[in-house]
């Protein structure tokens, strides 16, 4: 849930978190009181300038309680995860994400103990997190997580909430834990109808839903840039062979003189064509699977290559060499073998 009322998934999804001010801490205590939801982390997020001796990063700074890690399935990797005490006493402790070692603390293993100023307030990092890579929505690696008390505190000075994360008993009951969750949020906002409501409510099914959409317009696009690159690349197949009919009029007429029949000269520029196309389909492949690789060994998509995509990719070769390669061989396969010869 975040502050704010969007119009559909898909802008719920992409509006600024924490642009609006209206949910803070006794919202979410409010909310967890509901028999239904099994944890509730409330959270607040900015940028911030974060400096550690001689290196510094600007980066997501995060404020939220210690339920946050089951919710959103975060590991520890070295040292711990701050508990409520922390947040009861305002504590300047700190976790920090690997991409936030990496960039303040380049080579060393253990930074438990170190010290990072978070827009000049000093914090004391009391453990790391797993890496789990980049999303759609952020990466959780390029994080820095500090008591939710803590951040309102020292950096924002105010008891707003950017989003309280909230996880359900079980996938059954989401819908009628949003049902309950939205009622007593326009109660306590003395709000009567949930279109004038000043949050949303957004389960992991409005993320699907959203997602799909952008997929679905994405595989359109990329399908019809596909299809007109796979139009030009065939009638540039289909130049490339009537130029290299006219070249071997003679070589044709020659061919027929001596005994070949039309089918012969009909495949053997229609075999030609379908090796061009082939040999062009291998050199995709080899670049497709090089552009995933780099991807992949940069942390940026875990990008996969299976076998379906390269068998596709060589049937569509081959698809495009028979179409566009077809009329170049019939041409040439109706040469008269007389007339070929005297060709000059």
């Amino acid at each position: 849930m975040r502050p704010g009322r969007g119009h559909g998934p898909g802008s719920q999804i992409v509006s600024s978190r924490g642009s609006s001010q209206a949910l803070n801490f006794s919202d979410a205590e409010a909310i967890s009181k509901l028999d239904l939801l099994k944890n509730v982390a409330p959270e607040s997020s900015k940028n911030y300038q974060v400096v550690s001796g001689g290196n510094n990063t600007n980066t997501t700074v995060t404020g939220t309680i210690s339920s946050y890690t089951e919710i959103k399935n975060l590991e520890i990797k070295k040292g711990i995860f701050f508990s409520d005490q922390h947040n009861l006493r305002i504590s300047k402790v700190t976790v920090l994400g690997p991409n936030v070692v990496a960039d303040l603390f380049p080579g060393e293993e253990n930074v438990i103990g170190k010290k990072v100023r978070i827009n000049g307030v000093e914090f004391s990092v009391v453990g790391t997190t797993v890496a789990k890579g980049g999303g759609g929505f952020g990466s959780s690696d390029d994080i820095i997580y500090i008591p939710l008390f803590s951040f309102q505190q020292y950096l924002s000075g105010d008891e707003y909430l950017s989003m309280i994360n909230i996880q359900a008993q079980d996938s059954q009951s989401m819908d009628e834990a949003q049902a309950q969750i939205e009622k007593i949020i326009l109660a306590r906002h003395k709000i009567k109808d949930i279109e004038d409501a000043d949050f949303s409510v957004m389960n992991q099914a409005d993320i699907i839903e959203a997602a799909s959409t952008v997929t679905e317009t994405l595989t359109l696009l990329l399908g019809a840039i596909a299809g007109i690159s796979l139009v030009v690349g065939g009638i540039g197949i289909m130049n490339m062979m009537l130029t290299t009919v006219t070249e071997r009029t003679r070589e044709i007429g020659l061919r027929k003189a001596i005994g070949a029949k039309k089918n012969e000269i009909n495949n053997q520029f229609l075999i030609e064509s379908i090796a061009v196309t082939l040999i062009g389909g291998i050199l995709g492949v080899i670049l497709g699977w090089g552009i995933s690789y780099f991807v992949s060994a940069m942390g940026i998509l875990q990008a996969v290559v299976s076998w379906n995509s390269i068998l596709l990719a060589f049937g569509v070769s081959a698809f495009i060499g028979i179409v566009f390669g077809y009329y170049p061989a019939r041409k040439a396969s109706k040469l008269n073998p007389i007339e070929a010869l005297r060709y000059e």
